[in-house]
């Protein structure tokens, strides 16, 4: 009976042990901005998964591209069905790590580079990014602002609007992780 309840508290502290190593959020928000002299578009995703493994620097984010809102909603319709064809490529998702990951040194905000492999509209490029870290009550904060060309992931964008969306667009992360428990 002394071994069950042995190896049953070791196994729950092996468990709790390894969930604080890593850090999650549902709620982490992607913009993305587009702006050309005829018109700017933006839309906002507040639906964003996020995973940090602290002991490796490995993280993954994970979109569903019908989460994002547009101000107009023939904007998000289109963008929906026509550029990133959202039923076929539902969601866009980059697996990558945090260079040089130290665990405890992010008590201030620090400049960090992430690199890794992002996946949208069925296509998959290496990526590096600029980003900030900082960890403060107990959890990871982490942005990034970076660039990213559409015709890069095969969206393809009509003559006809081709005007009105920019060749590059800003794309800004912001996710609050938390424990994962």
């Amino acid at each position: 009976m002394k071994k069950i309840i042995l190896t049953t508290i070791t196994i729950a502290m092996g468990i709790a042990g390894f969930s604080q190593e890593k850090y999650f959020t549902r709620d982490g928000h992607i913009k993305f901005f587009s702006s050309t002299p005829v018109e700017d578009i933006e839309a906002d995703n507040y639906k964003v998964t996020s995973v940090l493994d602290e002991t490796t620097g490995k993280v993954e984010f994970a979109a569903n591209m019908k989460s994002f809102e547009f101000e107009k909603a023939l904007m998000e319709e289109h963008f929906n069905e026509n550029y990133v064809e959202s039923k076929e490529y539902p969601r866009a998702v980059f697996k990558g790590s945090v260079k040089d990951f130290k665990m405890g040194s992010y008590n201030d905000e620090t400049q960090v580079t992430v690199s890794g492999k992002m996946t949208m509209h069925g296509v998959t490029k290496d990526v590096e990014f600029p980003g900030m870290i900082h960890f403060a009550d107990g959890n990871y904060q982490m942005t990034s602002k970076f660039m990213i060309s559409p015709e890069d992931y095969k969206i393809e964008i009509p003559n006809t609007v081709r005007d009105k969306i920019a060749k590059e667009m800003e794309v800004t992360v912001d996710a609050k992780l938390g424990p994962l428990k």
